[in-house]
């Protein structure tokens, strides 16, 4: 992004390093120096940062979101124990359009004719978006204990070119001319062009495995702390209404979307346009989320590194380093099993128990608890609530729910596609492909393959 960059004064770590704007929390009591979690963390994320500039420099969107979500699975907790990496990148994709990566406190504004606000923090996982380029600017703010963000400041003369500087937020122009001139990125290992591609990571949020069973399978009990959610308290310049969001919305409208025209009451304008959610279901997933993340138990090893890993596999599934597999068996905290990438790029974290189809919101398994995944699908061939996909011990399974059109798989190695039996449930391993309607998803590892 060959635009002027300029930084909102404050007391946390913004970089700017091939072309991306990368801001990162620091929540530690002591003054931030070279030696703090935030520095650590930001450097880390800088070098992920150019890497995958080298590798797609026409847009490194996808790759960045993609290896941030891996980072934060195998490498965050190394760097920062017990506290959350809260961050924020602002990259190109490849589309022409803007690529936004969120996990935690950090909020992305988008000012063109209308404001639109994405916050990390209404996520329980990540926010990854991809929006066309605002006509006036986009900007990274840290929030803080009050969730206020910063009103969108006059624009200055201060440009960020390169390096490090200590910010609250930083603001990137896209009015006028301004367009600076940027140092090219340091060269890395040509992106290969056999290589599987690479997605974006949306924001399968991680939540409760539903306690509806179907039949013939079970379910491991999530442990879970059942606590209300408090509201936001109302601020100045940013008070998104609870029924305005929705952290399970489509890729195009998820990470708590608020537009408003200037002057005028808040309007949702998604580039996939939805009705409101039911307030009933919104309270439902909301709670969910925020009280359930990452809370179910099952039995499994830990890898050198503590990582809890399957039983019945020599390598981690959440870094891939060898497991001893003589270890005893014991109650760990599963890890999310996979992810779901769409034909578009577009990529599910499978941490729960989900429901897939062009309108799953109001269906009785979202009721349930699911997390409804909303795919669209201009073919007709995708029902309102097509298939699920369960979470059983450290199996994947789908399940065509009695669709109009069927659901489809086919295994990695083979060429036909087998259509699933209703209600009949199938394992699936990585590789695995599935088509619902006129739409493919496959089934990917979150870690990388062993030794890779």
């Amino acid at each position: 992004m060959d635009r002027q960059v300029e930084v909102v004064a404050g007391n946390h770590v913004l970089m700017r390093v091939a072309g991306s704007v990368l801001l990162v929390a620091h929540r530690e009591r002591e003054r931030l120096t070279a030696g703090s979690r935030a520095v650590a963390a930001a450097n880390a994320l800088a070098d992920l940062v150019t890497e995958a500039t080298g590798q797609a420099p026409g847009g490194p969107g996808a790759l960045v979101a993609r290896q941030a979500t891996r980072w934060l699975m195998k490498e965050a907790e190394r760097i920062s124990p017990g506290q959350p990496v809260e961050f924020g990148i602002l990259t190109a994709a490849a589309n022409g359009g803007l690529a936004l990566f969120l996990h935690g406190s950090v909020t992305a504004v988008l000012a063109g004719r209308t404001v639109e606000y994405y916050r990390g923090g209404d996520a329980a996982f990540t926010v990854d978006r991809v929006a066309e380029r605002p006509a006036r600017a986009a900007a990274l703010f840290v929030e803080d204990g009050k969730r206020r963000v910063p009103e969108l400041p006059e624009r200055g003369i201060g440009s960020l070119v390169a390096g490090v500087a200590q910010a609250v937020g930083a603001v990137v122009w896209f009015e006028g001319d301004s367009a600076v001139p940027e140092p090219d990125p340091p060269p890395t290992a040509a992106y290969e062009s056999d290589s599987q591609p690479i997605p974006l990571d949306p924001n399968l949020t991680p939540t409760r495995t539903s306690t509806s069973v179907p039949a013939g399978l079970y379910l491991p009990p999530a442990v879970s702390d059942e606590r209300e959610l408090e509201s936001p308290p109302a601020t100045a310049g940013y008070d998104p209404p609870a029924d305005d969001f929705d952290p399970h919305r489509a890729p195009t409208e998820r990470g708590g979307v608020k537009r408003a025209e200037a002057g005028g009451a808040p309007a949702e304008m998604g580039t996939n346009p939805a009705p409101k959610p039911d307030p009933d279901l919104q309270r439902r997933l909301e709670a969910t989320a925020k009280a359930t993340a990452l809370t179910v138990k099952v039995l499994g090893f830990k890898c050198a590194r503590a990582h809890p890993s399957d039983p019945r596999s020599a390598f981690c599934s959440v870094c891939g380093m060898p497991v001893d597999q003589t270890q005893p068996v014991a109650e760990v905290i599963r890890p999310p099993l996979g992810m779901l990438v769409l034909d578009d790029g577009m990529t599910y974290m499978l941490a729960a128990d989900a429901v897939v189809g062009r309108d799953p919101e109001q269906s009785e398994a979202a009721r349930a608890g699911l997390v409804p995944l909303k795919i669209d699908d201009n073919s007709g061939g995708m029902s309102r609530a097509h298939a699920e996909i369960r979470l059983v011990n450290w199996d994947v399974m789908l399940i065509d729910r009695g669709s109009t059109n069927g659901t489809r798989a086919r295994l990695p190695g083979y060429r036909d596609w087998v259509r699933l039996q209703s209600n009949q449930p199938m394992t699936l391993v990585p590789g695995t492909e599935m088509m619902l309607g006129n739409r493919v998803l496959r089934l990917e590892p979150v870690a990388p393959p062993p030794f890779g």
